[in-house]
């Protein structure tokens, strides 16, 4: 099984083919050019490099969110136009989920963050079984505060990873058994949205590339202002 995976949920942008859990190629880059100009020559060349053909691709997956407004409804319409023409099956992943599936420890506690602003973030945890991931969460925008207090309860090692990682590494520093992932795992690849895309798969939760939509957990910056504007009128 063949899945063509992109991630275009923060700041990097990242492509990868797998063939089932092997990876057989992926490229990552983070050099603040908009995902709009870099996101399809990455996949162009990555094909091409791979010597595959898009037709050979079974599933087209993406991290739908949540993350970057723009930058996640950029992957998301990246893949919904290269899915429909060859009405292959999409998978839309929560970006939460992907860096779970990246992380390479065999046991622990996976809190994937995501700077969300505000005094928020994005965050679900995880559990590691061997190596895979099992959700305890949904997917959340919390306050940091809150977040510490669900931390404490957990004995586990506890791995931080996201763009939200290393603020909270420093806000949660008497919490002995929190651990900052290294950078290069510490952000998320398209490796592990393929990943998650996979076990999707197995799960019967594709979808067509109509039904795929991006995932906000919040409304954006300018109608949460026009929000509150109507309400003090």
């Amino acid at each position: 099984m063949k899945i063509l995976a992109a991630d275009t949920s923060a700041s990097p942008v990242s492509v990868a083919l797998t063939d089932n859990d092997r990876l057989i190629g992926e490229f990552y880059l983070n050099i603040k050019i908009t995902h709009s100009q870099t996101l399809m020559p990455l996949i162009e060349s990555l094909l091409k490099n791979t010597n595959t053909n898009i037709n050979e691709i079974d599933i087209f997956a993406v991290n739908a969110g949540p993350g970057s407004f723009t930058g996640v409804r950029i992957g998301v319409a990246c893949v919904k136009g290269l899915s429909m023409p060859l009405d292959k099956p999409c998978a839309g992943v929560s970006t939460l989920d992907s860096m779970a599936h990246c992380m390479p420890y065999r046991s622990g506690i996976v809190c994937a963050v995501m700077d969300a602003r505000c005094s928020q973030v994005y965050n679900a945890l995880f559990r590691l079984n061997d190596g895979i991931p099992e959700r305890l969460t949904p997917d959340r925008a919390l306050s940091m505060d809150e977040l510490a207090d669900e931390l404490k309860a957990f004995s586990e090692n506890i791995y931080l990873v996201g763009d939200g990682a290393e603020i909270c590494s420093k806000a949660f520093s008497d919490i002995p058994n929190i651990f900052l992932t290294p950078e290069n795992i510490r952000y998320q690849h398209a490796y592990g949205t393929a990943r998650a895309a996979r076990k999707m798969s197995a799960e019967g939760a594709l979808c067509t590339s109509d039904r795929l939509m991006p995932v906000y957990l919040r409304l954006p910056q300018a109608e949460r202002e026009l929000k509150a504007r109507q309400q003090k009128s």
